[in-house]
């Protein structure tokens, strides 16, 4: 309380502006959505039971030709998770998603210093007139000014008072019920005022996609990029959520685990909580196929919300910006029937299996290097197999062996039954036997509409110019979501990067899965994206594995993570040197750093020079959420690094699940806390000494 009549009686203090005014762009008329009826097929009876009425938007569906409604409470909303990576805190436990900057081409390159020696120095250097300015960077993050010279002072001291909150470990543990009593006790109004002033105002930019206009302008004033996510989810109790996922996970003619059987790829009541053991990270609970049209009709309108903001944008005319960068995330699990994934996962964990009985070694079906000949020599003892001949058609090869078993490019096209595509001859009868446990025709249909849905978001972040990034979700989901992300990308990663993946470092296969999936990208000339994150399931899936009886995923010590991490990042740096060195278009990979752990983002900048990536290459970015280690993201965006904000937008009653997951989030990296706490008092005490309490942000950056 001292600290803040202190703060009130400074009300006389002269404003300090720090930097130039950067010009304000004029007001920019919303494109109209360009029809997307041609490219979709919808299902009657699931675009019928979209109707209703909701004057809260007016926006044209794509898909049903009415009214785009995104009610004020629907099982699922525009995906947030933004569990962005702690990789390699020792203080830290979970971790996040992120997004990964796209490949786009400039005319002109934006200046932007190198990165400079630590100083603490916040002073900016000289800009040419007309250029825009850039800082150097204290590559210790120790630069209180540089942190915070986007805050004004009252925001300083609430993110302060709120890290002070997330401190107490009580608190923390029962904030939901907290915010609840709160809700009940001081009635909707002063709850909202209340929340708006505290960790609603300090995690959330706003309500809607209008209201938070002014907070993205201050933002890119700073040279911070950001990606919006509507950040409203259910909040339903565990006894449903078991309920609704468990009848979701099985299959209509019951859950048959057949010979070969994996028991990681089946429900298990135990665990059908997703949230179970899992804090940062945003759930879906499949419903119906109705919910899943909505989810997908939310998707597409925050691909318009981003796609409208870069627009906003003022443009660096003497610099040639590009600001064609925005990005969205989305969740496989919000567009269809979890069962089909789980399918999908044991199909391809038993496709390894089959090639590895078949020619030894581990690993999945490139790995090997195996060609179609090698594959007639395997079935030359079942003669002239009409069977035999007929897969050995389908099989996907290049002249450097075999890329796949089976045609997934007719998956992603919406044209196959899963039940005829997963067939492999046994190699001592030569009959066909299913690698896939029993699918109805309904079910068949329900896989066919999740792949025209994923089908309609991205071709719509296409032609918004918007990038998709698929997050990463539970091991026994990701085979499924990896290979159908990668297939996306084989499909609309033709010209430029549209569509990214997620790498969970946690994991033991990661570094062998990113080497795959950069070998095929290469082999088949796509544009490969990626962002790389320490991962939200960690301890849930260790407990998994040990109830169920299964090998654990996970990485065996807590320092396994950053190795991974650093290990799968120097990877792809390596690679994308071997283009530049071969003069090839080095944009085909593009990778996001979705990192809150200082140590990685110094490693990544280290390994930048060493390799010879410069910030205006535009295929390394770093990427935090709002509220978060602002003393990393800010001075790497205006020293002219590629930087992101995860933008959280929503009602206020409406975001407390995300609420109450940062608290639970920032409960488990103190150590953050601490240096964030140490920095934000430092910069309160400095304006309070100097006269500066009432300095108001303008910034001169612009972000690359």
């Amino acid at each position: 309380m001292a600290l803040l009549r202190s703060l009130s009686a400074q009300r006389t203090a002269i404003s300090l502006v720090y930097g130039r005014n950067s010009s304000k762009s004029g007001s920019a008329a919303v494109a109209a959505r360009r029809s997307l009826q041609s490219a979709t097929r919808s299902t009657p009876s699931a675009v019928a039971s979209l109707t209703g009425t909701d004057d809260s938007n007016d926006s044209i569906s794509p898909l049903t030709g009415r009214p785009l409604r995104i009610p004020g409470l629907t099982p699922s909303h525009c995906h947030g998770q933004r569990r962005f990576l702690h990789s390699g805190d020792k203080a830290s436990t979970a971790a996040q998603p992120a997004y990964a900057e796209p490949a786009v081409k400039t005319d002109q390159k934006t200046q932007s210093n190198q990165c400079s020696p630590p100083s603490s120095s916040s002073s900016s250097s000289p800009s040419p007139a007309g250029s825009p300015q850039r800082d150097p960077l204290d590559v210790s993050f120790n630069d209180p000014i540089a942190a915070f010279k986007s805050k004004t002072t009252w925001e300083l001291v609430r993110a302060y008072l709120v890290y002070m909150i997330c401190s107490s470990e009580k608190l923390v543990e029962h904030n939901m019920t907290l915010l609840k009593l709160a809700r009940s006790i001081l009635g909707t109004k002063l709850f909202v005022l209340l929340m708006k002033s505290s960790f609603y105002g300090h995690f959330v930019a706003g309500e809607n996609r209008h209201t938070i206009v002014p907070a993205l302008e201050r933002l890119r004033s700073f040279g911070v990029k950001p990606i919006l996510d509507y950040s409203v989810e259910e909040d339903i109790s565990q006894e449903e959520a078991e309920k609704r996922e468990v009848e979701s996970s099985v299959s209509s003619a019951g859950d048959c685990k057949e010979e070969g059987a994996m028991p990681q790829y089946h429900v298990d009541k135990s665990f059908a909580d997703r949230r179970y053991k899992v804090s940062s990270a945003r759930t879906y609970f499949y419903l119906n196929e109705a919910t899943c049209e909505r989810n997908m009709e939310i998707f597409i309108k925050c691909l318009e919300a981003v796609s409208e903001d870069d627009r906003k944008a003022p443009r660096a005319v003497a610099t040639g910006a590009t600001f064609g960068t925005g990005i969205t995330a989305i969740k496989l699990t919000a567009l269809g029937r979890p069962q089909l994934l789980l399918q999908l996962s044991e199909v391809i964990m038993r496709t390894r299996k089959y090639m590895e009985d078949m020619v030894g070694g581990q690993g999945n079906v490139l790995t090997h290097h195996k060609t179609i000949k090698d594959l007639e020599k395997y079935y030359a003892s079942l003669g002239d197999n009409k069977n035999v001949k007929d897969f050995l058609k389908n099989v996907t090869s290049d002249k450097e062996g075999i890329l796949h078993l089976f045609p997934w490019s007719g998956i992603v096209d919406e044209d196959s039954q899963l039940s005829d595509t997963f067939r492999v001859p046994d190699p001592q009868t030569g009959q066909m036997r299913r690698l896939i446990s029993q699918i109805s025709p309904k079910e068949e249909e329900m896989f066919r509409n999740m792949i025209r849905r994923l089908n309609t978001i991205v071709r719509a972040a296409a032609e918004l110019d918007v990038r998709i990034m698929v997050d990463a979700e539970q091991t026994y989901f990701q085979p499924a979501i990896s290979r159908i992300t990668l297939e996306m990308m084989r499909k609309f990663n033709k010209d430029k990067a549209i569509v990214f993946n997620t790498y969970q470092c946690y994991l033991r296969e990661t570094f062998r899965e990113v080497g795959t999936d950069l070998e095929q990208a290469k082999r088949q000339n796509f544009y490969f994206g990626a962002q790389l994150v320490r991962g939200a399931y960690m301890e849930q899936g260790r407990a998994r594995a040990q109830a169920l009886g299964y090998p654990d995923p996970v990485n065996p010590t807590f320092d396994s993570p950053t190795e991974m991490y650093h290990k799968t990042l120097s990877e792809c740096l390596r690679r994308i040197k071997l283009m530049k060195d071969g003069g090839e278009d080095a944009h085909k990979i593009g990778i996001m750093v979705a990192s809150h752990n200082e140590d990685t983002v110094r490693f990544a900048i280290q390994q930048m020079k060493e390799i010879g990536i410069s910030p205006e290459d535009k295929v390394i970015c770093f990427g935090q959420l709002l509220g978060m280690c602002d003393y990393i993201t800010f001075p790497l965006g205006q020293a002219g690094y590629s930087a992101y904000k995860y933008i959280p937008y929503g009602p206020v009653e409406e975001v407390l699940p995300y609420l109450s997951r940062r608290a639970q989030e920032n409960k488990g990296v103190l150590k953050k806390i601490k240096k964030e706490k140490r920095l934000l008092l430092s910069e309160i005490r400095r304006r309070i000494f100097t006269g500066r309490m009432f300095y108001k942000p303008k910034g001169n950056y612009v972000p690359i």
